[in-house]
């Protein structure tokens, strides 16, 4: 059985673990949120063996270079075996709590609030 060049990037993403589904996988590539060798990809863009996948889920950027072509969802342990993660650790704890926090929803800041933003961008 010929094993396949190419497969559509919604499915491998999510075949690969990095989404619970693959309407989700389909739906994030419609909102802009995966790039593959730095262009915008929709669900129906093929990807091959050595293309970067860049996909932005829950404010974490995961960067993966294609290591191996799967259609089907596969377990966590093949799912490692199929790609290479490039992606940056994640933060730590101390500048997570530095970052200043707001609320979704909770207005406009104020003028006090947007001196504290100012200023922490300053740094």
């Amino acid at each position: 059985m010929a094993e396949a060049t190419s497969v559509r990037v919604d499915s491998w993403i999510w075949a690969v673990r990095l989404f619970k589904t693959r309407s989700a996988a389909a739906a994030s590539c419609r909102s802009g949120h995966v790039r593959v060798n730095g262009a915008s990809a929709k669900a129906a863009h093929q990807v091959r063996v050595g293309d970067e996948v860049r996909v932005r889920a829950a404010d974490v950027e995961r960067i993966v270079v294609v290591a191996r072509i799967v259609n089907k969802r596969v377990s966590a342990t093949v799912a490692v075996e199929c790609l290479i993660d490039r992606s940056p650790p994640p933060p730590s704890r101390e500048i997570m709590a530095s970052v200043p926090h707001r609320d979704r929803g909770a207005g406009r800041p104020t003028k006090r609030e947007r001196r504290e933003l100012d200023r922490w961008r300053d740094r």
